[in-house]
């Protein structure tokens, strides 16, 4: 299935790896060490759950399937909820 498939990275990821300080690697294991998938509200793409450094990320991608490649679009931390008194 596509997560077997080769990595192609979005310009707008490009530039959030070095904005949310993390590199190739830190991705791809994030992506090998997924803990859930859902579709995003973006036809054709999915939201990856995973973790990186103590923290919730989630990960967009969009499965290339003519290509066979998965697109990565963004890759960010999930914040955590404050909650109220």
């Amino acid at each position: 299935m596509w997560w077997d498939w080769e990595l192609e990275f979005s310009p707008h990821l490009l530039k959030r790896m070095e904005d949310r300080r993390f590199t190739e690697v830190d991705l791809r294991r994030m992506l090998e060490h997924a803990i859930g998938n859902r579709r995003d509200a973006v036809a054709g793409r999915w939201i990856i759950q995973t973790r990186h450094s103590r923290r919730a990320w989630e990960v967009i991608v969009e499965p290339l399937a003519t290509e066979q490649l998965l697109l990565v679009v963004t890759a960010y931390p999930l914040e955590s909820v404050k909650k109220a008194p």
